[in-house]
């Protein structure tokens, strides 16, 4: 089959051609009710076009195979460019790039300033945060060497959408520092104690601390390598 070249469209490019389970339980993270239609997935206002070979190009050669992953626009456009956030997200889980207008950028080097969230149905008061943050002005708040900040939270993603038939005021507790899993692991802290939902910046929901780390590069390089050469078995042993 042709190698297609695509370059429109939030795209996450990637150096191995995930399967359609494995996607669709990614994009779950982000939107619990997207679901299968065919070899496509359809979430909130979007649809995951299924992996597709595109030419290296797409990521001006650095990736040297590349799966692309184009998440289309269902109708008016997505709110709070969810579009944007879900191709980016899904590059970085599954060890790769994002294409956006044309410009290619790695979401694992582009963390400087952002940080993952707790959303809350309700703002907490201080007195409901002492027991994991201290509070260092009226919205802001520390803990050991994270910087958290108290701020609405910006439209209504749909990670948290079970949160919503209790909301009277979404809030997002915004965490900052400089290593991820102990960020990680306080945001799910947090989560627990105020009934909220932990988030990555791309509003993904995280299990476990360790899901803010990127994915190791060659690693994601070593399995494409792997499934390849499986791949070229079968087709000789069905040969």
């Amino acid at each position: 089959m042709a190698k297609r070249r695509l370059r429109t469209g939030p795209t996450a490019a990637l150096p191995a051609k995930p399967a359609l389970d494995e996607l669709l339980s990614v994009i779950q993270l982000a939107d619990p009710n997207a679901r299968r239609e065919g070899d496509d997935i359809v979430a909130t206002d979007v649809r995951v076009c299924a992996p597709v070979e595109a030419d290296s190009d797409l990521t001006g050669g650095v990736l040297e195979k590349v799966w692309a992953v184009r998440v289309a626009a269902e109708g008016p456009l997505p709110l709070d460019y969810f579009d944007r956030y879900l191709a980016e997200g899904l590059a970085f889980r599954l060890g790769g790039l994002a294409v956006c207008r044309g410009e290619v950028s790695d979401p694992a080097d582009e963390g400087e300033g952002t940080g993952p969230a707790v959303i809350l149905p309700v703002r907490p008061s201080a007195e409901e945060l002492a027991p994991l943050l201290e509070q260092d002005e009226e919205f802001t708040f520390t803990a050991g060497d994270v910087r958290a900040a108290l701020v609405p939270q910006k439209g209504q993603p749909p990670a948290v959408q079970e949160l919503l038939p209790f909301a009277t005021e979404l809030t997002a507790i915004e965490l900052r520092g400089e290593e991820p899993v102990k960020l990680g692991a306080l945001a799910l802290e947090l989560a627990e104690s105020l009934n909220g939902i932990a988030v990555d910046r791309w509003r993904f929901r995280i299990d476990a601390p360790e899901d803010l780390a990127a994915p190791a590069k060659e690693s994601a390089e070593e399995e494409a390598a792997e499934k390849d050469t499986a791949a070229e078995k079968a087709a000789e042993e069905a040969e």
